[in-house]
This record gives C-alpha cells, sequence and structure tokens, in this order.
C-alpha cells in the first residue's frame, strides 16, 4: 500500500524509543513503511525538531534527523506521515528520563574477572520458550549444533553462584535474535538488532537480568555483531539502500587475511576481500562506509546501554569491519559514556598487530581506532603452550614472558582482554589433558599478571572440549543446567573431588583478587623463567605481591637473591591460597613440582 492510499503502515521505527538529555542531541530515525519515502514528515513538542529527512534508493525507507534539545522533558508525540496535507499515518515516539549517573556509568576494568556464557548451553530455567512459533530452529538437545534451551533465566537462576564464585562482569555471547534455520545457538547470525532472541527471553527479561546481576555487584557485558547480519535478518527482504551489505558479482568470503589492514605491499584485491568478503552465506557482510549503517549501530548500541543499565560491550570480529567507520563508532559511544568499556575481537596472531587497533597506539599510518581494550591472543596462544611444553630457549614459560615483553606496544596495558580460552577454541582443561596442577598454575598467572582475565563457563569445574569435534561438541552443555539432568555441577554434591578441588581454588584466587588493587593496576616486574621456574612481582605503594610458578616436575630452590631489586624490604610472604609462611630472610625458598605460589609480602 503506498502513501496515496487511504492508510500507511509503519513497519518499523527504530530505535523505537529514546531518552531526553544525552549527550549527542541528535537522533536518527529509520522508518520502514510501504513508499514511505513519498511522505511529508511533521512533528510537534517541545524542545525537538526535525532536522532534516534523508531519502535512499529505496523507496520504503525514510531516515529523520531529530534535534533533541537539553532540558527537553520526557514524553510522547507523534511523529506524522502526509502526503498533499492528508494524514496517512502517525507513530507515537515516546522520550524516557535516563538512569541516575547513566552517563558516568563505570565499565569493566581490570579490577573485574569476566565469566563468558554462551546462553544455550548454560541453563535452562524457562522450558516453556525451548522452542518458539515463528522461529525457524527448534529444540534438538541431541543435536550438538542444535538448539538446546539455555535461556536468560537460567543465568538468572545462577548468578548467587557466580557471586560466590568471585565473578564480576558477564559477557554473555549474543542473545539478539538469530532466526536462521541452523547452527543459530550461537547467535552470531543476528536477524533483529532491537530483539532479544524469544528462545532466550524477552527484551525485559534481559534487563531484568542486568538488574538482577547489578544488586551481586556483577556487570552485563553486551557482545555486539557490526561485521555482519543474518540472511534472515528482516531486511534483507528489502535493503534500507543498494550499498548497505557488500555486494559482488558472484558470492564471495571473506579471506580472512586480517594482516592485510597493516602490509605495505598488500594488493587492493585481497584488502577488500578481507574487510568486504562474506564470513559465510548466512551471514551478509554489512558496509560500514554507509554513514547510515554505522550511525544505526552507534545508535543500537545506546539503546541497550541505556535500555538494560549495560556495564560495556564487545564488539564481534572488529578487523573485519571497516576501521575508519569502527573509529567513528567506538569514539561515539566512548564520547557518551566516558567511563564505560568496549573490547574488540581483535584475533591476531602478534602483539603488533594487536597493539594497532587499540586507542592511542602510536601507529605507521596515524590511524586511532578509539576502541579501549583489545583482546590479547598473543597471550592466549602463549599460555596454550607454555603450560605443556618442555622447557627449552624458546617453549615453556618463556613464551609467557617473551609475550608480555611487547607490551610497550600496547598503549594501556591494564586495558588488555586476557584468557586461556573461549567459545571459539579447546577448552583449557582438553589443553591441558585434564592436568589440574597445570591448570591451577596456569589460573594463577591469568589472574595475577596485568590485564582483564576472562574465564569461560565450565573453567571451575574443568569442563572438557576439543574445537577439532566441531564448534558444537566443544560447546557442552553446563551439567546441572537442565532438569533431567545426571549431576548438578552447580553445587558442591554434584561436582567430583577433583572439580571441588578446582572450584575452591579458583574461589579462593577470584575472591583475593577482588580486593586486592595492587593485582589489578599494580606495577609487574617480572624476570626471565628458569628451570622450569617463573617469578614476577606487582606492586603499588600499598602492597607488594610475589608471584612464583614451577612448571618442573621436580621441586625447585629459588635464589632469593636474584630477585633482590624486588625483595630487598621483604622479610617474609604468606601464600594466598594455602595461607603458608614463607621466610624470605634466607637466602632461598624451595618449591614444590607442579606448584605455585602468590605470595603478600612482608
Amino acid at each position: 500500500m503506498n502513501c496515496l492510499a487511504e492508510k500507511l503502515k509503519i513497519e518499523r521505527v527504530e530505535p523505537m524509543f529514546w531518552w531526553v538529555d544525552m549527550k549527542n542531541p541528535n537522533l536518527q530515525l529509520l522508518i520502514h513503511g510501504e513508499n514511505i519515502s513519498k511522505c511529508d514528515v511533521s512533528m510537534n513538542y517541545p524542545g525537538v525538531t526535525i532536522e532534516g529527512i534523508i531519502k535512499t534508493d529505496r523507496p520504503n525507507y525514510l531516515f529523520v534527523n531529530l534535534l533533541i534539545k537539553k532540558g527537553t522533558k520526557a514524553g510522547s508525540f507523534e511523529i506524522v506521515f502526509s502526503e498533499d496535507g492528508k494524514k496517512k499515518a502517525a507513530y507515537t515516539y515516546a522520550l524516557k528520563n535516563r538512569k541516575e549517573d547513566s552517563a558516568s556509568r563505570k565499565g569493566y576494568d581490570a579490577s573485574d574477572v569476566v565469566y563468558l556464557i554462551m546462553p544455550d548451553r548454560f541453563a535452562n530455567g524457562d522450558p516453556s520458550n525451548d522452542s518458539v512459533k515463528g522461529m525457524k530452529d527448534k529444540l534438538d538437545r541431541e543435536n550438538p549444533d542444535g538448539r538446546h534451551g539455555g535461556d536468560i533465566q537460567g543465568i538468572i537462576d545462577h548468578l548467587d553462584y557466580l557471586q560466590e564464585l568471585g565473578i564480576t562482569a558477564i559477557w554473555n555471547t549474543p542473545l539478539m535474535e538469530d532466526n536462521e534455520p541452523k547452527t543459530s545457538y550461537h547467535t552470531y547470525a543476528i536477524s533483529d538488532y532491537y530483539k532479544i532472541d524469544a528462545r532466550f527471553g524477552s527484551n525485559e527479561d534481559y534487563a531484568r537480568l542486568s538488574a538482577e546481576a547489578k544488586k551481586r555487584g556483577i556487570k552485563i557485558i553486551m557482545d555486539v555483531v557490526t561485521n555482519h547480519c543474518a540472511s534472515a535478518h528482516w531486511w534483507m527482504n528489502d535493503l534500507p539502500s543498494s550499498d548497505w551489505v557488500h555486494v559482488f558479482p558472484e558470492y564471495t568470503q571473506s579471506n580472512h587475511r586480517k594482516s592485510t589492514t597493516n602490509d605495505p605491499y598488500v594488493s587492493k584485491g585481497d584488502y577488500e576481500k578481507n574487510f568486504d568478503g562474506w564470513f559465510a552465506r548466512s551471514m551478509p557482510d554489512l558496509n560500514q562506509k554507509n554513514d547510515l549503517l554505522i550511525n544505526y549501530f552507534i545508535q543500537n548500541t545506546i539503546w541497550w546501554i541505556e535500555y538494560a543499565d549495560l556495564g560495556g560491550i564487545r564488539v564481534d570480529t572488529y578487523p573485519y569491519n571497516d576501521k575508519d567507520a569502527m573509529a567513528v563508532y567506538s569514539g561515539t559511544i566512548m564520547e557518551e559514556y566516558p567511563n564505560l568499556n568496549i573490547v574488540g575481537e581483535t584475533w591476531l596472531s602478534s602483539p603488533a598487530e594487536i597493539a594497532y587497533w587499540q586507542k592511542d597506539a602510536v601507529n605507521h599510518d596515524g590511524y586511532n581506532s578509539n576502541l579501549p581494550c583489545v583482546m590479547d591472543f598473543s597471550l592466549f596462544d602463549a599460555m596454550t603452550k607454555a603450560f605443556i611444553e618442555d622447557e627449552s630457549w624458546n617453549t615453556g614459560l618463556i613464551r609467557l614472558y617473551n609475550s608480555l615483553s611487547f607490551d610497550y606496544l600496547y598503549p594501556h596495558t591494564d586495558n588488555l582482554f586476557i584468557f586461556a580460552e573461549n567459545h571459539d577454541t579447546d577448552h583449557i582443561m582438553s589443553v591441558l589433558e585434564g592436568d589440574i596442577q597445570k591448570y591451577k598454575n596456569l589460573m594463577t598467572f591469568l589472574l595475577t599478571t596485568r590485564g582483564i582475565p576472562q574465564l569461560y563457563s565450565g573453567t571451575e569445574i574443568l569442563l572438557e572440549g576439543k574445537k577439532s569435534d566441531g564448534d558444537g561438541k566443544m560447546r557442552v552443555d553446563f551439567p546441572g543446567g537442565w532438569e533431567g539432568d545426571a549431576r548438578n555441577a552447580f553445587v558442591a554434591e554434584g561436582r567430583t573431588a577433583k572439580e571441588n578441588e578446582a572450584f575452591n581454588y579458583l574461589k579462593k584466587l577470584l575472591n583475593w583478587r577482588k580486593q586486592n588493587p595492587v593485582i589489578h593496576t599494580g606495577k609487574l616486574m617480572h624476570y626471565v623463567p628458569e628451570n622450569g621456574t617463573y617469578v614476577y612481582f606487582r606492586s603499588n605503594l600499598q602492597k607488594t605481591v610475589m608471584v612464583a610458578i614451577n612448571q618442573n616436575g621436580k621441586a625447585q630452590d629459588l635464589d632469593l637473591k636474584r630477585f633482590s631489586e624486588s625483595l630487598s624490604s621483604f622479610s617474609a610472604g604468606i601464600d594466598v591460597i594455602s595461607e603458608k609462611e614463607f621466610d624470605l630472610s634466607k637466602n632461598s625458598i624451595s618449591l614444590a613440582p607442579n606448584t605455585s605460589v602468590i605470595l603478600e609480602l612482608k
């Protein structure tokens, strides 16, 4: 039905509502309706004016630019669509009051420990939404690549468990709607950016999760996907503009060569194939060079931050996006929320490549990403090898030392996301072949070195899974998250003795870390590993902590004179885990085989 008809159906207005007193007073509405571009647009509300109307080469879209002046009152008004002076349709638009101190909200930082959850595989709190009418992918827990039924209520039900463990932030893989016909459980192919997937719950459930988490001192981090959408996205049937997605003469997949970003010899074709090629046939590659599109994502992210009271953002596949557009994206969001944090998935191999993407990096081309935090895949790679290798000149614990020695490339070393596993990698206990002593050593390092540690759901109970078996099999369900499960690992009685040993170790370490700023932002000094032993110190004006990791199968005597630069004023240390006191006034201390100590120095 076109605008000449008696009535016009407005299919979409996004964002559906907004807030007053934002730092940026500008708001751009995406309006979708048949032949809407033929209409005039008007409204009347104190403090709000239409600053411009943008038409694309697609007749069913209008972009309406509003100016919401500071001091405008919350309330509702009609946006009127008319033709030749005749009203054809209207949309009631609401402006809301922001939560108190919304602009100054504090995002996650090095004082936090982030717990990554793939919601479909964590816990099923509401079986009534396991399969939903209109959603193509139905419940099939027997299929590793099927929907298993985990949801937002399942996360809410276990917030107390996470609080007990010592978690202070939760990163959920995307919760927005993914209506692809198969393998939709991971929801990285989003079909509606303003709607929580109904099989996880509702928008209101997500806001409730954030509120309940906040009561327990836990921030919620939203996973955002700006590089691609789902082929099932509603706009794929009627694109807002012809250049909304990247189109090739024939299907072209990304070459995944992210190094083309900095390659001085790169060909234009290879460069474009990385950035503009599709991630998969089910994931159309979005064109962030389109100003309307990047503004859409900026507003969408801000909308969720305000609506769900979020504590941070994680952006998927960051180096696949147009880098200049994403600098605008990150910069604009951080201008609105100066104390928030955004981490980009920077899956690259070397510190030089990763550091390029962090805000304020000294780059050869002058590029500044405005992205505060990056994922340290270089250190991840070192961790997954350091604890399983024999010691040599360049293997074993020296990998950790060498990775950290490149930290001069990062402008903000405390704001690096560090991890030993995530939803795209082997579970770390599969890498360590079930060795709990190596597990403890690795967790000791992860939770006492610089950066923001991230754990993956099940790390605390030694869950295993290998990527070589397929992503679906690797992303195992948390035992006890479903009624009828053979055991419930959320409680001590449902865990094995070995699992409880790991859980209690991690719990003690996490809750100690929470109370010790010296580990969050203290100076790091480390010593070249020798004899399979790595020693480093964290210090600030209030406290010094000594960490010693013995990866050797034999006991090691540490010559303390070697560490006199860091130990000169201390005579004793109390181990955080065992609470054993070590006499540092002697020339050496002994470390048991395959163990680590975290000594608070006195």
